[in-house]
């Protein structure tokens, strides 16, 4: 079993950790991008110290516009990774992000950590819907099927990018499916 935990101050040195490390955000590498602290050949992200109190102004206690939670283990506390999602007022959607600690990844943990992110945007922040990205090019596919298994529908492949998007009626409708599939097996 998996749980969301929104980080105390204290608590952010697990995320310095997963933005150090190269196998976590070997994802990552390559992107055509410029900001400070962004490694182009690992991925990683420079998470200093100094940056956390203002990370965590921007991102804790900002719902339903930005939400941000590492996903524990149950049965031992273990940090395995974080989930979030942020408003884009361009599109009118909310981004989302999904991240597993390397070594907690292939034990059957991203689905389930998915659907928890997804019981809190739908069902408790109530946002409209949730939208992310994947260049087709980067061998993702477990993140799609990742996507796909929590509800994720696809909106389009064009120029190199599968879309994939998950309404707040879409959830609802498939936790009523699972509900009355559940009442059945009873």
């Amino acid at each position: 079993m998996l749980e969301l935990y929104v980080p105390k101050p204290e608590d952010l040195w697990f995320q310095e950790r997963l933005l150090s490390d190269p196998q976590t955000m070997f994802y990552n590498r390559h992107w055509d991008v410029t900001y400070d602290g962004y490694h182009w050949d690992t991925g990683c992200v420079d998470f200093p110290k100094t940056q956390w109190a203002e990370w965590y102004a921007r991102w804790i206690g900002q719902e339903p516009e930005r939400y941000f939670a590492y996903v524990r283990r149950t049965v031992d506390g273990a940090w395995i990774g974080t989930v979030s999602f942020h408003y884009s007022p361009k599109h009118d959607w909310w981004e989302m992000s999904i991240v597993l600690y390397a070594p907690y990844r292939g034990m059957g943990y991203a689905v389930q950590a998915l659907k928890r992110m997804l019981h809190h945007a739908f069902d408790v922040c109530k946002i409209s819907r949730l939208h992310n990205d994947f260049e087709l090019s980067r061998n993702e596919e477990s993140a799609w099927k990742t996507h796909f298994a929590a509800g994720f529908q696809e909106i389009s492949r064009k120029d190199g990018w599968l879309t994939v998007m998950l309404t707040r009626e879409q959830w609802i409708q498939k936790e009523a499916e699972r509900k009355m599939e559940e009442a059945q097996c009873i």
